[in-house]
């Protein structure tokens, strides 16, 4: 444990909190998306998300009409022409503010591989394929538990925007939290293929905490720009591994 903490003491951490290394480390992760050997594991997560969305679509489609047949008379078929537009805007909203967390739900059992192919082309080291298929199953119940750690921090912010005087303060409040949590969400891949638990995650972060913050909250805002957010979430991780390279693996 002592070795461990020597280490990590040794990690140039004024680097890492430089938030132009931050930015330019997400920057470079998105030049990193077509390299062979990663890109599969961009494209396989997003065409299982589109194609759940598009199935969503069919139905929602399906179930909308057979709705509409149910309530409008023959005399009122003229309004299906009216709501149709509504139930368009509707889906592609909510397509838009869950497309992220469904991403990040599906690409877990990827982005841990793709994490460590990052790792191996950057310092031209051979990964472990062995340990894909049982790497990918911890992603996803890491995924789960930083969902859990976001849940419980999600309805105490959420309630300061309904109290006089605090509620001014709470939208700030708001983006550094989620700012924080993206730092965790990403940076978590190529921490725990280094043995990283969570506890020892946040920790870490919390060294270079303006570096972290400027990588969160720069993944944030990429993931509100149309097309941009498709490829948000595999360029972070591709990022975050790149940003955290120097790392030393613990026991």
């Amino acid at each position: 444990m002592s070795n461990s903490v020597s280490q990590t003491a040794a990690i140039d951490c004024r680097r890492l909190n430089s938030p132009a290394t931050a930015l330019r480390y997400l920057i470079t992760g998105l030049t990193w998306l077509a390299k062979p050997g990663i890109r599969r594991y961009v494209w396989i997560p997003l065409v299982i998300n589109l194609m759940l969305y598009s199935l969503g679509l069919w139905l929602g489609m399906r179930y909308f009409s057979v709705f509409l047949n149910w309530v409008l008379p023959a005399w009122l078929d003229f309004v299906r022409w009216l709501l149709w537009p509504v139930f368009a805007v509707g889906f592609f909203t909510v397509m838009y503010f869950t497309f992220s967390v469904l991403a990040n739900i599906i690409g877990s059992p990827f982005y841990g591989v793709l994490a460590e192919r990052t790792a191996a082309l950057a310092t031209g080291c051979k990964e472990d394929r062995a340990a894909a298929p049982a790497g990918m199953l911890a992603g996803l119940q890491s995924e789960f538990r930083r969902l859990s750690y976001l849940g419980l921090r999600v309805l105490p912010l959420a309630v300061l925007f309904l109290v006089p005087g605090i509620n001014v303060a709470a939208p700030i409040l708001w983006m550094l939290f989620n700012a924080w949590f993206m730092a965790l969400e990403y940076t978590a891949y190529p921490l725990e293929a280094r043995g990283y638990d969570f506890e020892r995650q946040r920790e870490l972060l919390g060294r270079f905490r303006i570096g972290a913050a400027t990588f969160g909250g720069t993944v944030m805002l990429a993931q509100t720009i149309p097309l941009l957010n498709i490829f948000a979430a595999p360029a972070a991780v591709v990022g975050a591994t790149l940003y955290l390279l120097e790392l030393p693996a613990q026991d």
